[in-house]
């Protein structure tokens, strides 16, 4: 079996490089002797050279010339300078330990050679796959890899981690882009209508069957099928699936014709298969017939790094729902990074969401986020009001619409209890609010004595966290710092 890169030996010494073609002959690596003058005339990138140190007195300037290349150096001389596409040197006696080594060192140079790639495909990817960090980096590369072959493809992963959009990445990059792509669930469809659903019935098949209908299968046809949660298969629905992915053939519900699949099937769970095969709820050959290029999702606490990409890019994919965009503070960035995200990409999804309704075209600090994402602790701004705009919003937020019940009913019922009432009633101010005297009265200060009561009891029944005394009194707590520092008052009481 031959190797798909060609070795080109450039060698002046006949003898040794009479020996270094023997080996690689005996590997299976096709290999031909080249000049180093013919270097530029070659017409393919995917190749490996072998040179020798005493071609030239500047042979590192040499290899520099060619990036394209991986170079392997052979005899005896000074070392060369370290160059990127110089991968090592062969030693004498070539061993076969030592050379594949080296060959699969340029096996993987060549492979990851930039441009190799198109750049609208690597732009589609990353478009589709937002991130920089290595585990997704590595995603797109395997997509990469499979996307132009035939082999069926599992992908595992915690929920959330985006395993559909994986898989509809590689049906684009694929063959089969120009057909359909089409998506089941197998854990949400009950397993009485599964088999239908997949195949296909004929009409009559069973109650209800008025008509024939094509099954997801028929559907994809010159596609791919995508078949989500497929741990969740029912077993003897396991035996039919195994069926056709042997046999490229299934018939309807109730028919007998054997039907032709030209489909790719893509498989995905979050399930861990080999734990279920212990426990034969999963049968073991439909795993290996499926499991032929596994692709393990990254959960989002394994790339934390990619949040702040990934927050960008759910802003701007809600933008147009909502109307509204959010940006974040560097502080609530770093928070949710600290986040460990059970729910994964769908759970930031959502909570960008949320944040757009909450707070829209405003930027998001540690405090504006829920509870269980605030890791960071960060002090609230609180505005510093005058003291005219301190005090009308708690006269506002005193005479609101909610509270105008209470202050209009001529009785302080039901905001005292019995004994509270009777010393209130003693009291000429409170009596004042039930009917006003001739003389009048000083609204101001009256106002002000009601205010000054209502906040000690709330300070009172909240144990002294002005922060929740002031949500008993309907006012922000920078309002009620401000009375408490205007009448003196403090959280003792």
């Amino acid at each position: 079996m031959q190797a798909s890169k060609r070795v080109l030996v450039c060698e002046s010494d006949a003898e040794r490089a009479k020996q270094l073609e023997t080996v690689l002959g005996f590997i299976g690596q096709p290999s031909e002797s080249c000049q180093i003058d013919c270097l530029a005339e070659q017409d393919s990138v995917d190749k490996v050279v072998v040179i020798s140190k005493q071609l030239d007195d500047d042979v590192a300037a040499l290899i520099s010339q060619f990036p394209q290349y991986p170079f392997l150096s052979v005899g005896e001389g000074e070392s060369l300078a370290d160059l990127p596409n110089l991968i090592g040197h062969l030693e004498q006696p070539f061993s076969y330990e030592q050379l594949t080594q080296l060959l699969h060192h340029c096996d993987a140079y060549l492979t990851h050679l930039p441009g190799k790639t198109t750049p609208a495909r690597s732009e589609r990817l990353r478009q589709n796959l937002i991130g920089k960090g290595i585990a997704i980096q590595e995603i797109r590369h395997l997509i990469e890899q499979v996307a132009g072959k035939e082999a069926n493809v599992l992908i595992l992963g915690e929920s959330g981690t985006g395993k559909e959009v994986v898989a509809k990445a590689i049906h684009d990059h694929s063959a089969r882009c120009e057909g359909p792509f089409v998506p089941i669930n197998c854990g949400a469809i009950p397993p009485d209508l599964l088999e239908s659903e997949l195949f296909g019935h004929e009409k009559g098949a069973f109650t209800g069957a008025f008509a024939m209908r094509k099954g997801r299968f028929e559907l994809a046809e010159g596609g791919t099928l995508f078949l989500d949660e497929i741990g969740d298969m029912p077993m003897p629905m396991q035996v039919k699936l195994l069926r056709v992915l042997q046999e490229r053939q299934f018939e309807r519900v109730g028919g007998s014709k054997p039907i032709h699949a030209d489909v790719r099937v893509v498989a995905a769970t979050h399930r861990h298969l080999e734990r279920m095969i212990e426990q034969e709820k999963f049968r073991e050959d439909l795993y290996y017939r499926l499991n032929v290029f596994p692709i393990e999702m990254p959960s989002l606490r394994e790339r934390q790094d990619d949040i702040p990409l990934l927050l960008q890019e759910l802003v701007n994919r809600h933008e147009e729902e909502h109307a509204a965009v959010v940006r974040f503070t560097q502080r609530a960035v770093e928070s949710l990074m600290q986040h460990q995200w059970p729910g994964n990409v769908r759970e930031l999804s959502n909570l960008v969401e949320r944040l757009l309704i909450l707070h829209p075209n405003q930027i998001v600090d540690v405090h504006d986020l829920p509870p269980k994402y605030r890791h960071i602790d960060a002090e609230a701004y609180e505005p510093n009001y005058s003291p005219e705009l301190a005090e009308r919003d708690a006269l506002l937020a005193i005479f609101n619409d909610e509270d105008a019940s209470v202050f209009s009913d001529p009785s302080p019922e039901g905001l005292f209890d019995d004994a509270e009432q009777s010393d209130l009633a003693e009291d000429d101010g409170w009596g004042a609010v039930q009917q006003l005297p001739d003389e009048g009265v000083n609204l101001k200060e009256l106002l002000a004595e009601l205010e000054v009561d209502l906040i000690k009891q709330a300070l009172d029944q909240q144990d002294g966290v002005v922060a929740r005394a002031a949500e008993q009194l309907g006012m922000r707590r920078t309002t009620l710092v401000e009375k408490m520092r205007k009448y003196g008052l403090s959280k003792e009481g």
